[in-house]
Formats: structure tokens, C-alpha cells, sequence
């Protein structure tokens, strides 16, 4: 058998041990770093976020809320009402004394008095003074009125906050009554503007209800013989009590205009949200505006007033709605003449023998406040009343009565002291104040309405 010879075996390199150990780590690390990022992709937070540098750390998103803005609502509304001329005759105080000694007034509210408590702040005009009996005047009616101190207590038993004093008859019993006056209204409790304790007062007064601040200031004419001397109803004015009641001259209306101005920026510091001016004016028994007022209201309108209301006619005036020419979007509602809250001017007394001295009127005007602090004139409301005069039922004296013509009760019969005759002439007078005020009411309440839906819409109110 022949010998095969196989080629020579090779021999194996021999490996170092160190650098097996080496290739082990390396392969021990890789591992480790495909476990990481795999734990990583889980959302494991076991293991820190540098383990691996592979791609960025996943970020962990958390939810936040937002913070919401409360809804904006009307939160708060405040409602002024006012009335005509008390006009106290000497046959209205002689009706209201009493057997034994004083006067009552409270009858003549008797009808009227749950309309004027539905308003936060009721005004009344007291057209007389209060001079008392026992300072060198005695009670008595036109030309010079002294009315007897209980008239106070009639006003504010109905639900009366205020009384205007400043208007011609102001000064008719002289220093006297005009220091009387204010100083009676205040003690009984009610508040009075247009007339002063001290000239150092404010020629404007601040109420306030849920939040709403009103300014309010009154005014009246003034009959001068002479440029340096105040003369309401002609008569000349002492030095000392100029200053104590608001007045003006159709003769110089910069000087109201002026005053009026400076109320109004001390308003405006206070935090004063609207202005309203009530204004003795205008010619007597006319039933519509004549020139100056219209100047003057429109002049008001333009300093800023938002709410004008006057008196003096012993008739109603027309309502409208005014647009200053300095500011398009500022506009004045104008009740020109609230008539007579009461009064003896009787169809039969007067030369004017159509019935308007016996009409008057309940004007009221509601703002609206809203929890981001807006406010605005939200709407207008004026009822109709007339001064009803018939027999007391006990005691068979004359009784005067002021009486709500509300067009919302069916029946005036069922609610009213009122015959079929006396009916009739109710109806009449509201007919004649409506046809008046209608138009101009129905004006400022489009108006007012179409505001409001605007602003709650800028503003963004919230309606549930």
C-alpha cells in the first residue's frame, strides 16, 4: 500500500485573553443600550432619560386648564321716579286739617303711594314753603305759599325720598322760609335739593343703589329788575341767601352752563355714572316747549347731561330725545314739564278751560348695571295721574287725591274712588297726557331698547 501525503495541517493562531475580555464588555454594553431604548419606548421612567444617545428624550405632556372669564350679567338696577308740582293752594291744606288741631296729607297720596314705593328713589317738586305760623307769616297760598310742616310727612308716608325746593315760590316768605324749609324737609327724614343750609354745600346731590351712582342737581328761573340781584318770582334776593338756592338767568346762560359744567366734573370724580338736572322753566299753561327751553335742553344735552326733567308749566310737556352736536353717540332724554302732582287749578278756577292743570305725571327712568361695570339708561316710564276733587265720604270736606291712570288695570272703577262721571274725566286726562308724551315715548324707548341689545352684545352678556 503506497504512502498518501496529506498537506501539512495548519496551526492556530493563539488570541490574547485580554482583548476576549474586551469583545465580552463590548457585547455586555451594546445590550445594555438596546434594553434602555426599548424600556424608554415603553415609557418606562426606571431608568434615567441619558441612558442611550440615540434620538431626544420623549417629552411627557401634561394637561393645563385655562382660566374662564365669569359671564357677564346684569347684576343690579336702579329705578328714579319723579313727580310734578305739589302745589299746595290754600284749599288743598285747608282740606287736610284735622279735627282737633293739625293736618294730615296722607289722603291725597292714598292711590298713589304703592306707584312711588316700587321706585329705589322717588323725587317730588314742593312747590310752597315752610315758614310755620308763629314767624311773622301765616298759611296761605297763591301768591305766597306757606304750607303747614305736615305736608313733609304726607310726602315721605307715600314713599317720597326727596323734594325739590328750589322753584319760583322759594323765597316767597323770604329768609325765613327759605332756611325753614330745608331745614324741616331734613329733620323729617327726606333728602332736598336745589336750596342749601350752608353755600359751602354742593350744588348737586349723589344717590346710590346696587352699585349705581346718580347725580342729580335742580334749578330754577329767576325774574330779575336788577342784573346784580337774584330775584325767583321777582323778588330780590338778600345778599346771604343768593347763594343758597340754584338758580339761573335767562339773561346769561353761560353762568348755568358754567355751574353745570363744574357739577358735573365733581360728578365725574365721585364715580357719578349718570347726570340727571331737573329744571323750573318755560312759560305757564303751554303745552309744548317753547324756544329757550329747547336751547337750554340742548345745550344740557351737550355738556353731558343725561337726563333732563322739568317743571313750572302746571301742564304736561312734551318727552324727547335729544343728540348732542359735540359727541354723535351721547343722546338726552327730555321730559320738558311733569305738570301738577297736585294742585286747586280746577277746569273751573282757570282761564284755561281744557283741563290740562289738573294733569301730572309719574316719570321714572331705570339704569342697568353689569357685572364688568357697565352702565347705561335702560328704559323710560311715565304714567299718567290725575287730581281728583270730590266730597270726603266722613266728613264731607273738599278731598284732593292724586290718581294713577294705569293703563294696565282694566278697570279703574275697582281700584279708583270713581263715579261714572268722574270716570269719564279720568279718561280724559289720559287721553290728553298721552297724546303729549306718546310720540316722544315711544321714541326714547326704541332707542333705549336697541342700546341696551347693542351694548350687552359688545359687552358680551351672557343670557341663560
Amino acid at each position: 500500500m503506497s504512502e498518501h501525503t496529506y498537506p501539512p495541517r495548519r496551526r492556530k493562531k493563539q488570541r490574547s485573553p485580554l482583548k476576549g475580555l474586551v469583545f465580552f464588555m463590548a457585547l455586555l454594553l451594546a445590550g445594555l443600550i438596546v434594553i434602555a431604548a426599548m424600556m424608554g419606548g415603553n415609557g418606562s421612567d426606571q431608568l434615567p432619560s441619558y441612558v442611550g444617545t440615540v434620538g431626544a428624550p420623549e417629552e411627557t405632556t401634561q394637561e393645563t386648564t385655562i382660566p374662564t372669564e365669569p359671564p357677564i350679567v346684569k347684576e343690579a338696577t336702579f329705578t328714579l321716579s319723579a313727580t310734578g308740582d305739589i302745589l299746595i293752594h290754600a284749599p288743598v291744606f285747608k282740606s287736610c286739617a284735622v279735627s282737633g288741631g293739625g293736618y294730615n296729607f296722607d289722603p291725597i297720596f292714598t292711590y298713589f303711594k304703592d306707584y312711588v314705593s316700587k321706585a329705589d328713589y322717588a323725587i317730588g317738586n314742593l312747590e310752597t314753603t315752610l315758614a310755620g305760623s308763629n314767624n311773622g307769616y301765616k298759611y296761605n297760598g297763591y301768591p305766597r305759599f306757606n304750607c303747614p310742616d305736615e305736608v313733609v310727612d304726607g310726602v315721605k308716608n307715600a314713599g317720597f325720598d326727596m323734594l325739590l325746593t328750589a322753584n319760583n315760590h322759594a323765597y316767597d316768605t323770604s329768609t325765613t322760609g327759605l332756611n325753614r324749609t330745608v331745614k324741616v324737609v331734613r329733620e323729617k327724614g327726606l333728602d332736598n335739593l336745589g336750596t342749601k343750609a350752608d353755600k359751602n354745600e354742593p350744588n348737586f346731590f349723589v344717590v346710590e343703589r346696587g352699585g349705581i351712582k346718580l347725580g342729580l342737581a335742580c334749578y330754577t328761573y329767576e325774574t330779575n329788575q336788577s342784573a346784580d340781584k337774584k330775584a325767583p318770582n321777582g323778588l330780590p334776593m338778600k345778599t346771604a341767601d343768593a347763594p343758597l338756592m340754584n338758580t339761573f338767568d335767562y339773561g346769561n346762560l353761560d353762568l348755568l352752563y358754567k355751574e353745570v359744567q363744574e357739577s358735573k366734573a365733581q360728578m365725574d370724580d365721585q364715580g357719578v355714572n349718570a347726570m340727571i338736572l331737573f329744571i323750573h322753566w318755560g312759560n305757564e299753561y303751554q303745552t309744548k316747549q317753547n324756544s329757550r327751553q329747547s336751547e337750554i335742553a340742548q345745550k344740557l344735552c351737550d355738556l353731558g347731561v343725561d337726563v333732563i326733567i322739568g317743571g313750572h308749566p302746571h301742564v304736561v310737556q312734551p318727552v324727547d330725545l335729544l343728540t348732542s352736536t359735540t359727541d354723535e353717540n351721547h343722546k338726552t332724554v327730555c321730559l320738558y314739564s311733569m305738570g301738577n302732582a297736585v294742585s286747586n287749578q280746577r277746569i273751573k278756577n282757570m282761564n284755561l278751560k281744557t283741563g290740562h292743570t289738573e294733569d301730572g305725571v309719574l316719570f321714572s327712568v331705570t339704569f342697568a348695571r353689569y357685572t364688568d361695570g357697565t352702565v347705561i339708561l335702560e328704559s323710560a316710564d311715565l304714567l299718567p295721574t290725575w287730581v281728583h276733587l270730590s266730597k270726603h265720604p266722613e266728613t264731607g270736606k273738599d278731598a284732593y287725591m292724586i290718581l294713577p291712570l294705569d293703563d294696565q288695570v282694566e278697570d279703574w272703577q275697582a281700584t279708583l274712588p270713581l263715579s261714572d262721571s268722574a270716570l269719564k274725566k279720568a279718561k280724559e286726562s289720559y287721553d290728553r297726557t298721552t297724546k303729549i308724551v306718546g310720540a316722544g315715548m315711544t321714541k326714547v324707548n326704541d332707542y333705549l331698547t336697541q342700546r341696551q341689545a347693542d351694548t350687552e352684545v359688545a359687552i358680551g352678556v351672557t343670557n341663560n
